[in-house]
Order: structure tokens, then C-alpha cells, then sequence
């Protein structure tokens, strides 16, 4: 064991700085500093170095923490960088926006007395530093193949298996109807959590890598799927979930009642300097209003921090579960709370009033029950606990379910699941269509943007040995 390591006995944790709260609520930077060499060597050295190290085990990616904690601690940076990537493809990416308090922090063996290592910080750390000094090189195979791959979704998952397969060699297009890579982590994470330019220089990363690049692609209308199919040797489809889960309540369906992506892809595209009509005294943007946003998980935190910035009267957060049980990084709750958001525990929406715009969202109180079928608590209201939240901007952030996307590709043979999403061999990931695969939210549900990157590298890998079994096919005829 190295004499760097196992320094949690006598050095404390410590997170990277947080910027003043009156200063991070008037921009959408990020909120944390970085940590300097010496901060980082000295929290990488509190790691444990344990036999069974259950952060790798509970990380969806299987990182090998320990060993580039322990390169970290050595100050063998560059080699830390080759095996932080060697599993994920974004590590920086994931160092920032990865509830780490759920997943690797979350599951350290060091005693809860000494807390766990920091490890996102350490991560993103690594990364950054190796962009900066030059580390990070384009994908460059060792030969190039003939066969191409084309993929639907310039997202985590689509980006993911495009690098991966690139580094084999193929020749891969990857198509996305926006006019920006990144998916949701361009317009649907606020910069405060992630800053635009880390993902737009992973996008020239991958440009300078030899992957292409469709943009405003409408797959289905102008460009069709036969089309898509047609020129490529297989087919990835990774188009994510953005579909937004209702609320059945009456006034539902007053103007003032929004989605969660709208008002965030609003609030993305006018950081990034787009035109946005309706954003200056628009329906989507929260300066000056009573702002009430509904749900308790990673989304609502983005929307109820957005609102912050942009100078909202007050927010209200609305969950019907308790802190304990919200599926919303704790660590985010915390940062909400910091920036003066309002969380109201165990309340649901039971109506919305108003005329001819939303006045206010009417609650209930609720209880917390036996479980469910999910094993989580069921929730029950308190009769006669109706209350009333003002509100002249309510933001609904209950969840995400699948497009259709059969009806979107006008490709009625895709065949779909009974949740909606797009039936896949789960060993294959191919859907009924021969050399049509799918992986990410598509296939899994909304869930987080490391098990995107994972579903991608599996994806790639399929992909990879059903082209490659079809070129030995033809081969031996």
C-alpha cells in the first residue's frame, strides 16, 4: 500500500469551494471552483484503497476509482487521465452533473465519522486538466473499415457509442434534429451544473476525431428512415425521452402552466446567445413571478435554480414525498435551499387557479403509506388539508415518457414495449428491424446521463460484432 493513501484517519473531507450565493444567483456559471493540484492530491489520497471497492461496484460505468485516485494522489496525472477515459467517455461531463451522493460517494466503506472521498470533484478535476495540458488526443484508429454506422441522437448515449465505434474504425454519421450536439446536456441542463463549452468542446473533439455530423435532421419528414437505413451498415437509435408526464387536475391547462424542458431549453438557448422571442417578458422566463415548480426530482432542482437566476419573485418547490424519500440529488436539494428556494414537503397539486391565467396551484397534504409495488412509500392525502400557493409561473417536472417514436420515424414496424419505449433483444440491443439497435432512454426510460454513456458503450459493442459477423458472412460465400 502506498504511504499516500488511507489519509481519511487524519484529513478531513473537503469539497471543492462553492462560489458566494449572492454571486452564483446572478449568473448560471458553475457553482464550484475547481480544485487546485495540492486540494486534489490531497483528497485523492483519503481513498481506502478497500479489497472490494464499492464505489467502482455501485458506479453504472464499473470506473476503476481506486486506481486513479491513487495515480491522483501520486501526482501521475496523465496516467490517471488514460484510466478515467478507458471507461467513460465523459468524464468531466459525468465528475459534474453525476449524483455522486447516490452512486460512488454514496457507497464509499469509509466510516460515515470520516465521510466518504470526494470523488466527482477528483474526476472532473483530472479531466479538465488534461484538456488543458494537451492529454486529451482525437480518436485516431488504428485502421479505418469500410463499413459505416449511422446514429439517431446526438445525446449521451448516441455520443457515447459514435466514439466508441469510431475508435474501431468505422465511418460514423450521427444525426440529431437539433442545431447543437449534446442533447440534453446542452439545452436541458442549466450551466450552473454544467457549463456549455465543456460540452461544445467534446463536439469538436469528436468532429476532429472524423465523426460526422447532421444537424436539423428530420428523419421521418425530409430525410426518411428507409434513407437512414439504407446508408449505413446498421442503425443506432438513441433519441432519449422528452415527452412530459401531466398532471390530471383541474386548470391544468391554463396559459402559465408549462413543461420543465420548454422552460429550460428556453433559458439553455438564451445563455447561449440564440434569439429567443419568447423569452423577454415571455410565458418561460420567471423574473418578477411567483414561481411554483412541481416534482422532486433532478429536473425540478434545475428548474427551481433557473428561476433563481432569473430573478424570480419567490420559488416554491411542490413534492409529495419528503426529503428522505425524493428521487432529486440530496446535494442539490441543499444548494436549491442555499440559493432561497422554498421546499414544501408532502404537498400535491389537487387544482390550479385562475380565469384566464394561472393565480395559483391549490394542495393537499399528504401522508406517506406502506409501500408499493416499487417498494417505495405510497402517498395518501389529508382530508381537509387543502392550502394555496400563489403562482404566476407553474413548471411541471413530474417526468419524461418515450415520443412515438414508430410515428415520429414513420416506420410503423418499430416495435415498442407496454411503457412505450423501443423494444429491444436486451442482449443485442436490436429492436425487431435487422440491424436496428437502440440504446439510452429509448430503450430504458428517463434515467441518468451515466447510464446513457453505459447503454451506449454496450450498444457500440453489439453493433460492432453484428457488422462484423455479417462482413465474415459475405466473406465466406
Amino acid at each position: 500500500m502506498a504511504e499516500k493513501m488511507l489519509q481519511f484517519t487524519h484529513l478531513a473531507q473537503q469539497a471543492p469551494e462553492k462560489r458566494a450565493i449572492g454571486e452564483r444567483q446572478a449568473d448560471f456559471d458553475e457553482i464550484y471552483r475547481r480544485f487546485d493540484a495540492a486540494s486534489a492530491k490531497a483528497q485523492a489520497s483519503r481513498c481506502s484503497q478497500c479489497g472490494i471497492p464499492f464505489c467502482s461496484i455501485h458506479c453504472p460505468l464499473s470506473n476503476n476509482i481506486p486506481d486513479w485516485l491513487k495515480l491522483t494522489a501520486e501526482g501521475r496525472l496523465e496516467e490517471a487521465y488514460e484510466l478515467s477515459s478507458a471507461t467513460n467517455t465523459f468524464p468531466e461531463i459525468c465528475g459534474r452533473i453525476c449524483p455522486q451522493d447516490r452512486l460512488c460517494e454514496g457507497n464509499c466503506v469509509i466510516e460515515k465519522g470520516f465521510e466518504s472521498v470526494t470523488i466527482g470533484a477528483v474526476e472532473r478535476y483530472i479531466t479538465d486538466t488534461a484538456f488543458e495540458r494537451g492529454w486529451v488526443k482525437p480518436i485516431a484508429p488504428a485502421f479505418e473499415r469500410a463499413e459505416s454506422i449511422g446514429i439517431i441522437g446526438a445525446g449521451p448515449a448516441g455520443l457515447a457509442a459514435a466514439e466508441a465505434l469510431r475508435a474501431q474504425g468505422y465511418q460514423v454519421t450521427v444525426y440529431d434534429r437539433h442545431d447543437r450536439v449534446g442533447g440534453l446536456l446542452i439545452y436541458g441542463i442549466p450551466g450552473f451544473k454544467l457549463e456549455k463549452d465543456i460540452v461544445l468542446r467534446r463536439w469538436k473533439w469528436l468532429e476532429d476525431g472524423g465523426i460526422k455530423f447532421v444537424l436539423n435532421a428530420d428523419i421521418g419528414g425530409a430525410l426518411s428512415f428507409a434513407d437512414v437505413r439504407a446508408a449505413h451498415d446498421a442503425v443506432l437509435v438513441a433519441t432519449g425521452v422528452y415527452k412530459p408526464r401531466e398532471i390530471a387536475a383541474p386548470g391544468v391547462g391554463l396559459p402559465g402552466i408549462v413543461p420543465a424542458l420548454d422552460y429550460l431549453i428556453t433559458s439553455n438557448r438564451q445563455g447561449l446567445g440564440d434569439a429567443v422571442p419568447d423569452f423577454e417578458g415571455g410565458t418561460l422566463n420567471a423574473r418578477g413571478k411567483d414561481v411554483v415548480v412541481i416534482g422532486g426530482g433532478d429536473t425540478a432542482m434545475d428548474c427551481v435554480r433557473t428561476a433563481v437566476r432569473q430573478h424570480a419573485k419567490s420559488v416554491t418547490c411542490l413534492y409529495r414525498r419528503d426529503r428522505q424519500n425524493m428521487p432529486g440529488s440530496l446535494r442539490e436539494v441543499a444548494n436549491a435551499e442555499d440559493e432561497g428556494v422554498v421546499f414544501t414537503w408532502l404537498a400535491a397539486p389537487e387544482a390550479f387557479l385562475g380565469d384566464e391565467h394561472v393565480t395559483g396551484v391549490r394542495a393537499i397534504c399528504m401522508h406517506l403509506g406502506l409501500p408499493d409495488a416499487s417498494g417505495r412509500m405510497s402517498v395518501d392525502p389529508i382530508a381537509g388539508s387543502s392550502f394555496t400557493i400563489k403562482a404566476d409561473l407553474v413548471i411541471k417536472a413530474l417526468g419524461f415518457d418515450p415520443e412515438d417514436i414508430p410515428g415520429a420515424f414513420n416506420e410503423p414496424a418499430l416495435k415498442l414495449t407496454g411503457w412505450g419505449t423501443l423494444k429491444v433483444d436486451p442482449k443485442t440491443f436490436q429492436t425487431n428491424l435487422p440491424g436496428v439497435f437502440a440504446a439510452g432512454d429509448i430503450v430504458r426510460g428517463a434515467s441518468l446521463v451515466v447510464w446513457a454513456i453505459r447503454d451506449g458503450r454496450d450498444a457500440a459493442a453489439a453493433i460492432h460484432r453484428f457488422v462484423q459477423a455479417n462482413v465474415q458472412a459475405m466473406a465466406a460465400e
